[in-house]
Order: C-alpha cells, then sequence, then structure tokens
C-alpha cells in the first residue's frame, strides 16, 4: 500500500489528508511537532482573549483521525533525504515514505536586530507563539507594557489580543499611515485612527534599532532608531512571515524564499510536493505573490494535490484574488487587486468613499481607460463573494458595479445600507446622473436580468 507523509498539520496538510481519504484508502501518516490535532490557526488569538477554549478551536474531535484511519506522529523532521525516501527526525531515527506532501507553512520574519534571543520576544504564529504569550503577558500587572514591531493583520490582531487584558501598546509602524504598502492612502489612514481610538499607542515613521534586556536575559525595553527607550516587557515581532523552510538546507529540493514549485505544486523530484504557506510558484499566477501566505489558498492547494496523487492530475488554479480580516471592530474584505500608492499599476485609478463616521470605506479599483472593473476593497460593509466574483469574471465596467452595488451586499438584516450615498459621490465624481438598480434576488443568484 502506497504510503502517503505529510509534514505540517496546518490547513493545507489536513485539507490534502481528507481529500486523499475521500479518493482511497492509501496509508497516510501526518508529522508535526507544533501539536497533537490540527486547529484553526486564525483563531489564536480568540483563546488568549477568552471568547474561545483550546478544544473550540479544534475542528474536529480526537474520534475523527482514527476514524478516517490517519496516523498522527508528533516529531521534528530535521532533513529529507529523497534519494532513499526517507526523512531524518530530530530524535535521530528514520522514517520512510512512498510520496511525500511539504505542508510546513511558516515563521515569524525577523531583520536581525539585536536582542531577538531574549525571553519576551516572540511572533504569534503557532501554539508555542500562544503559550509563551500567557507566560509573559498575562495580566497587566506582569506586563504593563508591550511593543509591538511591524504593522500587518498579525499586529492588529496581537494588539487587540494584549488591550481586552488592559496591557498597554505601543505599536511601532515604520509606514506614515498603517499597512499602507498594501492598502491605499485613504483606508491605511482611516485605519490608523480606529487602532488609535482603540488607545493603542501608533508610532507612524518609527524604526526599532535594538531590544534591551536586563540582567537574567528579560526584555526590558526597546531603542527605536530615533533615539527613544521604550520600557516594556513584551516585544511581540509581527514584520510578516516567512516559509518554514529551514530543515531543507542541505536537501535536494529545490528552494528560493520558499520550496519552488509548478502550477501541480510538484517540486521537480519524482513523489515531492509543496503545498501552502512554504510553497513558491516557479511563475508567479497573475498578479498574485509567488508565495501565498493564506488560509484559503492553503486549502485549495491541499485538495489539488489529493486529486494529483491519487490519479486525476490537476493544475493549481486559485482563481480572483480574495481575502478578508478585521481591525478591531471594523471588517475587511478585498476581491481583485486594489493596490497601494506605491504599487499601482500605471493604468489603475480608483474610486474611494468614506462613511462620516470614518469607520466604512470603499475603494474601488478601475482601468482608467476602459473603466474595467479591476477590484475592490470594503471596510466595514460585508459584500457577497459569489457577486463579485462574477463580475470580475465578466470584466464589468465601474458603472456597472455601481448600479448594481447593492446586489452585492452581504450585511446582515437590519444594518444600515449605504449604497445611496456611495452612487451620490460617484455621481459627483464623475458628472453623471446614474440611479441605484433595484435588487433582484434572481440576478444576484442565477444572473438573470
Amino acid at each position: 500500500m502506497e504510503h502517503i507523509v505529510i509534514i505540517g498539520n496546518g490547513i493545507s496538510g489536513i485539507t490534502a489528508a481528507r481529500h486523499i481519504r475521500k479518493l482511497s484508502n492509501k496509508r497516510i501518516t501526518i508529522i508535526s511537532d507544533e501539536a497533537d490535532f490540527f486547529f484553526s490557526r486564525t483563531a489564536l488569538m480568540y483563546v488568549y482573549m477568552g471568547h474561545m477554549r483550546w478544544k473550540d478551536i479544534e475542528p474536529y474531535e480526537p474520534c475523527f483521525w482514527e476514524k478516517n484511519n490517519f496516523e498522527l506522529l508528533r516529531a521534528r523532521v530535521t532533513d529529507v533525504l529523497p534519494d532513499s525516501k526517507s526523512l531524518k527526525l530530530s530524535d535521530g531515527s528514520d522514517f520512510t515514505y512512498d510520496t511525500l506532501i511539504l505542508a510546513t507553512g511558516s515563521v515569524t520574519n525577523t531583520f536581525g536586530w539585536p536582542g531577538l534571543d531574549l525571553k519576551g520576544v516572540q511572533g504569534l504564529v503557532s501554539k508555542q507563539d500562544l503559550e509563551e504569550l500567557e507566560e509573559h503577558a498575562p495580566t497587566k500587572n506582569e506586563c504593563p507594557r508591550a511593543v509591538i514591531v511591524g504593522g500587518g493583520l498579525i499586529g492588529v490582531e496581537l494588539a487587540e489580543m494584549l488591550r481586552t487584558r488592559d496591557i498597554e501598546v505601543t505599536f511601532l509602524v515604520r509606514e506614515g499611515a498603517f499597512w499602507n504598502g498594501v492598502l491605499p492612502q485613504g483606508e491605511a489612514r482611516m485605519i490608523s485612527r480606529h487602532i488609535q481610538s482603540h488607545h493603542v499607542d501608533l508610532r507612524h515613521n518609527t524604526n526599532l534599532k535594538e531590544i534591551l534586556g536586563d540582567e537574567n536575559g528579560n526584555v526590558r525595553a526597546v531603542l527605536t532608531e530615533e533615539g527613544e527607550e521604550i520600557p516594556c516587557k513584551l516585544v511581540g515581532v509581527t514584520t510578516g512571515v516567512r516559509p518554514n523552510i529551514s530543515f531543507l538546507q542541505d536537501s535536494p529540493i529545490h528552494t528560493d524564499r520558499g520550496i519552488l514549485v509548478n502550477r501541480y505544486l510538484e517540486t521537480g523530484i519524482p513523489g515531492v510536493y509543496a503545498i501552502g504557506d512554504c510553497a513558491q510558484q516557479r511563475e508567479p499566477i497573475g498578479n498574485r505573490p509567488a508565495v501565498e501566505a493564506v488560509w484559503y489558498t492553503g486549502r485549495m492547494m491541499g485538495e489539488v494535490v489529493a486529486q494529483t496523487i491519487c490519479g486525476n492530475r490537476t493544475k493549481y488554479n486559485p482563481g480572483h484574488w480574495f481575502n478578508s480580516a478585521k481591525f478591531f471592530d471594523i471588517e475587511y474584505q478585498t476581491y481583485g487587486w486594489v493596490f497601494s500608492e506605491r504599487k499601482r499599476k500605471a493604468y489603475e485609478n480608483h474610486f474611494h468613499w468614506i462613511h462620516p463616521d470614518d469607520d466604512k470605506c470603499i475603494t474601488i479599483a478601475y482601468h482608467k481607460d476602459t473603466r474595467e472593473f479591476l477590484g475592490i476593497n470594503t471596510f466595514g460593509i460585508r459584500l457577497r463573494h459569489q457577486v463579485i466574483d462574477r463580475w470580475l469574471t465578466e470584466k464589468r465596467d465601474l458603472a456597472y458595479i455601481m448600479k448594481f452595488l447593492k446586489d452585492a451586499n452581504f450585511d446582515p438584516e437590519f444594518y444600515d445600507h449605504y449604497e445611496r450615498d456611495i452612487i451620490s459621490a460617484y455621481n459627483a465624481e464623475f458628472d453623471t446622473q446614474l440611479k441605484p438598480a433595484k435588487k433582484n434576488w434572481h440576478r444576484i443568484f442565477f444572473n438573470t436580468k
């Protein structure tokens, strides 16, 4: 019987295991040194905040693994030896495979600052990171102040987590507005103001120089490049993530930033695949980053590689880009491509609307010559994925998007709607008299007029 070994029990690896099991009775072993069972990584923050228990973020009951005949091995792989189809484990033992799936995920990205090895310096990626956070920042008494270095989604999550325990937070970001390497300026500034409204000391245009320790090897402060010393008991490093591939440094498997794969997620070594955050497309797909550290693409890769391994060779085809997140109280969605000012394409224009309450806005990207719809960001307004995805496929123009914008709204019942205000701003900017179409459920679900 073919023996499939999966290194990593995150969303990519477990999705691959589930779909291989649906399609076959192959022997499946899942190796991880992080946790006994798969858990929802995006829900780590809610355990610390007291909204969920650890068992609540494990999607499957313990009996699931035995019922599906999955062998679970708690171990750390230190090397992959494709010639002998074997793995080296940290205890010195060997483990053999017939087919190997590398789904090792990401680790916190750091930039060599002095003091990174001090106790109380950490990221927020793994179960172990959560355990360290409980150790170093259990209450305000033990940790009066924390410093977070680096913007982005993980940084916002960590700030929200710490504020629920009334820990003072100083947030250092090198940009002039929050995450403005990704978000257009109007959105980035709104999110900066929102973070500050939650009593976070957000410092723009500020860079870390050094992390300072005490005589016992604990964090005592950070020093900025501007010369300011900020006392703290915890330093959260949230400067992004990188593929977890250091164990492959002596392996013949080709790597760059991640493990290099083709559209079939093959590494070039027969019987070895890579999926999820650790995989890097040899040829990027459209505007997508070559390494996609996104939950839903990891799940899709798991489904695709299962098909290929079970005899139906399938190309990874992720479709239109989308993502979602939360900045404290503001929900964020993005579909298609809406680039920041520094990354904006020469042909890309934006229509931007922001609510007077400063907690809702949209930005629509469109082609400046053809007015073709390129993408949309929304903050505080939920959109229906099915509708936006279809509009991108159909290459609708900006006027069409505005006219039927109500069709895409997915806010709960009794929420306020803002389409008329948005269209009024559009009419004023483009000197038109466009009127919104009435919502039509047949049009939404069946694409009929």
